[in-house]
């Protein structure tokens, strides 16, 4: 087969767990495509994205390591002087180019080149400290943003150029919520190297299985950032019975909400409460990283709620895109 298929048979509607910042042999990674999907399957993942450096998916590279339970999602990196991004879901021999930066004003064209096909732009890293790492592009015409990428070094990657990441989309949520043009977050490992892949990744809840679902699913939010597949993260938001997820929004009538984060597998983790407010609340969790913790709000004093999950170290584990209080 010479390029993977755009569905797998997957279990339906349910969370998905991806890893869409990927390189092979094909770029400047060391690992074989057949290595990358051992290692993704090992790793938990349900679905990665190939996004080599300036060029799409080598025909019959990629093709004959989907399965009915594994999904691959065309992509590319695409690299250039003003900072990388990401576009995903991209045509089968589809190439984004590369050659433009800020400007030449010609990034909205290529921004619309893949939106055109259903793709997803991402920017990507957005605080690398290398010569055109640093994405200087203005994030208006992204769908989402890389909050979180894998460090070449670390099993358990997370740094300041991924706090300061976090923290710019952090302080843009209440105003861009305010307009309708939030942009949801994403972590991906942006693998190179063994030992690397699904640190972090995106886990998404999708209607199926497939690029078009998978993509939908990020672009709206409903999804959250897992450093591994040992950390599971479950958070809601319920008001008289109504119950909201990570990337919808909650009508409360003016009641009072209560928020609910289940965590498990980060040992003495801190779980913070972040509103358009700052950070609203902190519980630590039990030695064996497991425990349910609850806070409660309204809509009058919290535009939206999301959480982030910290090791005792400050490090982050997991982090949710918002739920949004109306």
């Amino acid at each position: 087969m010479s390029f993977p298929p755009t569905r797998a048979v997957g279990r339906g509607a349910a969370w998905y767990r991806g890893d869409c910042h990927v390189h092979s042999v094909h770029s400047d990674g060391e690992l074989t495509p057949e290595e990358l999907a051992g290692l993704a399957r090992a790793a938990g993942l349900d679905f990665i994205a190939t996004t080599e450096h300036n060029s799409g998916a080598v025909p019959g590279a990629w093709g004959h390591l989907a399965a009915d339970d594994f999904l691959i999602v065309l992509g590319e990196e695409v690299t250039t002087k003003s900072g990388h991004w990401l576009a995903l879901g991209i045509s089968p021999g589809q190439v984004v180019d590369w050659n433009h930066q800020v400007r030449d004003g010609l990034i909205d064209q290529c921004l619309d080149l893949v939106h055109r096909v259903g793709g997803l732009c991402v920017a990507a890293h957005p605080h690398a400290p290398y010569p055109s790492g640093d994405f200087m592009f203005p994030f208006g015409g992204f769908d989402v943003v890389e909050v979180w990428n894998g460090l070449w070094t670390s099993d358990r990657p997370w740094n300041a150029d991924n706090e300061a990441a976090l923290a710019e989309w952090g302080r843009s949520l209440a105003a861009d919520i305010e307009t309708g043009s939030w942009r949801p977050a994403m972590g991906s490992s942006d693998t190179h190297l063994e030992g690397q892949i699904g640190i972090p990744h995106t886990v998404v809840f999708a209607e199926e299985l497939s690029t078009e679902a998978i993509l939908a699913a990020i672009r709206s939010g409903r999804s959250w950032i897992a450093e591994s597949a040992d950390v599971e993260v479950a958070f809601t938001a319920n008001v008289e019975g109504y119950v909201a997820g990570v990337g919808e929004r909650l009508t409360t009538h003016g009641g009072q909400v209560e928020v609910q984060a289940a965590v498990q597998g980060v040992p003495s983790a801190a779980v913070g409460f972040h509103t358009d407010r700052g950070k609203v609340h902190r519980v630590t969790l039990p030695g064996d990283g497991a425990g349910v913790v609850q806070w409660h709000t309204t809509a009058e004093k919290s535009t939206f709620v999301r959480i982030e999950v910290r090791h005792s170290n400050g490090h982050v584990a997991a982090l949710t895109n918002p739920i949004i209080l109306t």
